[in-house]
């Protein structure tokens, strides 16, 4: 059985994101990233990836698209999220990287997120969902302070469905 998961970071104001970029710099949090998905299949949408701009080395990267003849060198591109996550079945744990309409459309079938909060408000255009916390609990929560490297107070919570 696959386990869908999320990751994702968001500023305190549900900011994920402005024009089509990462808004923050946070070191630890892409070493987070890389950490737990490397292996593993990362779906995402097509203007996430483009803003990433080629496969993640180390993981298969699946792009949903609603351009029927989109290609992307290194990566499996896909119509719909079904389709991604059957592309993705034999993987013991599958990460949904972004971007918002992804996550939103996956966080009903979704059963953990892995969820950097960034202890800052940013102005942008992109955000997550709000975390239904009836249907989510905390399974675990580390908190980090600034540091030469990071500039900004974050934790890394992770959320599991209840």
């Amino acid at each position: 059985m696959t386990v869908v998961s999320i990751i994702v970071a968001v500023a305190e104001n549900n900011v994920i994101g402005k024009d089509n970029k990462l808004i923050w710099h946070l070191p630890a949090d892409l070493a987070h990233f890389k950490s737990i998905t490397m292996g593993h299949h990362i779906i995402m949408g097509r203007k996430t990836f483009e803003s990433i701009g080629k496969p993640l080395p180390g993981r298969t990267s699946v792009i949903i698209t609603k351009q029927k003849d989109y290609k992307a060198d290194g990566c499996i591109a896909v119509s719909s999220l079904e389709e991604a996550l059957k592309v993705a079945v034999n993987d013991a744990e599958v990460f949904i990287v972004g971007g918002a309409e992804i996550y939103r459309q996956s966080i009903d079938v979704a059963g953990k997120i892995y969820f950097t909060k960034v202890y800052e408000s940013f102005e942008g255009d992109v955000f997550f969902p709000e975390i239904d916390m009836n249907k989510w609990k905390i399974s675990s929560k580390t908190n980090f302070f600034p540091d030469e490297k990071n500039k900004f107070k974050y934790s890394f919570i992770i959320f599991v469905k209840k």
